[in-house]
């Protein structure tokens, strides 16, 4: 990413912050395909079908599809609004958090962002891993490519993959490989697979599965929450690619459709897997469709993007507390970390770990639409940032504990809607006045 022409991060002694400046009108080259083909790149992985295979057999597959379509279009939406956000202001997502929580604040919300994106880097990798060695088995005999020597060089070439593309350029990546290479192979790969469990489906009895009843144990409004909390995961990364496009319209309308068909796509994808070949594996299970090999391996290629995009914005968001260190070093040593913690941490438990990230990032991009939302200047608001930003801190820490306090005090109503629509209307309705340009 190259630097702003000028910056007020900037200083005469010191480098400038390119995390808290905006991107410049030149380098703003995102039009509304290379918004939706990244977001449909991103949206779409292993992680988010394993997540939709969770939905069964608690709910009935109508219950399902209902909470991921409506848990796919609120989530897509906020994703959309940050975009928005993002690429009329030029800022990245830790510029748009300085803006509402106050300049020393803000480092907390900042650094919780980069843990989560190590998991989730650390997540994608372990899958990745996994993936591959399953594949191999796969093609080459159920005995072959056991150990710990496989699984050690499967890590390090996945980590190697994410830290070679970290040096290279994000715009660069993004417009002529993701869009015009990796999205039409893993589409083929989708349409693929769908109709390939389909057929199972027709087999076994479409209308008998379409209509079993659910076993208990989840509720639609607790799979809701299971639903939006993955792409509220990806709320703190959207604003550090839209702040490159050309236009805020094209940014929200552009992330909001990509991601909502592959969120909608992989989720339905996942339950109908759960369906007709039950299994705890769910590699193991797509592996059993013809063709499946093929179509996993191009998915699995396809998921790079996703340890990528967790690398690069972890990177974005410590270059805005650490601006000696360029995105590129910072990203390759985030890359790094993951690849070790995925071969010494046990990475399979996914709901308590989404879950417990969306208690943090609901309230607080709930806040930051409230505060920026609707035209604010976000430029402006973070020039006239205090270190601390009471208000916004008092609302986002309170919007947690309703959070957890939320299926208790309204059981049957989730967590994540009550939680969002309350932090967003406290933080409007109590939103300062604007400060005037300087």
């Amino acid at each position: 990413m190259n630097p702003p022409t000028s910056s007020p991060a900037g200083t005469a002694s010191g480098p400038v912050n390119q995390a808290l400046s905006p991107v410049a009108p030149g380098d703003r080259v995102f039009a509304w395909h290379d918004h939706a083909s990244l977001w449909f790149s991103l949206g779409v992985g292993l992680l988010v079908m394993q997540v939709g295979a969770y939905l069964m057999p608690a709910l009935s597959p109508r219950e399902a599809l209902l909470a991921i379509v409506a848990g796919s279009l609120v989530g897509a939406g906020l994703l959309g609004w940050v975009a928005k956000l993002g690429c009329d202001s030029g800022l990245s997502s830790a510029g748009l958090m300085h803006a509402v929580y106050g300049r020393r604040f803000a480092g907390l919300p900042i650094v919780l962002n980069i843990v989560q994106l190590v998991g989730w880097g650390t997540f994608e990798l372990v899958v990745m891993r996994d993936s591959t060695l399953a594949i191999a088995r796969q093609s080459g005999g159920a005995g072959a490519f056991m150990g710990s020597g496989w699984t050690l060089a499967a890590t390090l070439l996945w980590g190697g993959v994410v830290a070679a593309l970290i040096s290279g350029s994000m715009v660069q990546l993004v417009r002529r490989i993701i869009a015009r290479v990796a999205l039409p192979l893993v589409v083929l790969s989708l349409i693929w697979l769908s109709w390939q469990f389909l057929a199972l489906a027709q087999v076994q009895g479409f209308a008998a599965l379409w209509n079993q009843a659910g076993t208990g144990g989840l509720g639609v409004m607790g799979a809701l929450d299971l639903v939006i909390a993955m792409p509220v995961s990806w709320l703190p990364l959207v604003a550090d690619y839209a702040r490159h496009g050309r236009s805020g319209r094209t940014a929200l309308s552009g992330t909001w459709a990509g991601y909502l068909l592959a969120n909608v796509w992989c989720y339905s994808l996942g339950v109908l897997v759960a369906l007709v070949l039950p299994s705890a594996d769910l590699v193991t299970a797509l592996l059993l469709a013809q063709g499946g090999l093929i179509a996993l391996s191009l998915i699995l290629i396809d998921e790079v993007d996703n340890a990528y995009g967790d690398a690069y914005s972890g990177a974005v968001s410590a270059h805005s507390l650490l601006p000696r260190w360029s995105i590129r070093q910072l990203g390759i040593a985030i890359a790094a970390l993951c690849t070790l913690l995925a071969l010494v941490l046990p990475m399979h438990s996914l709901e308590p770990f989404l879950l417990t990230l969306s208690s943090v990032f609901v309230p607080l991009f709930g806040v930051v639409l409230g505060r920026l939302g609707g035209g604010v200047a976000a430029q402006v608001r973070l020039d006239a940032a205090p270190a601390v930003h009471g208000p916004s801190v008092a609302l986002w820490l309170a919007g947690i504990a309703f959070y957890h306090l939320a299926p208790k005090v309204l059981p049957g109503m989730g967590a994540a809607l009550p939680t969002l629509l309350l932090c967003l209307l406290l933080a409007r309705l109590t939103r300062p006045r604007a400060p005037a340009p300087a």
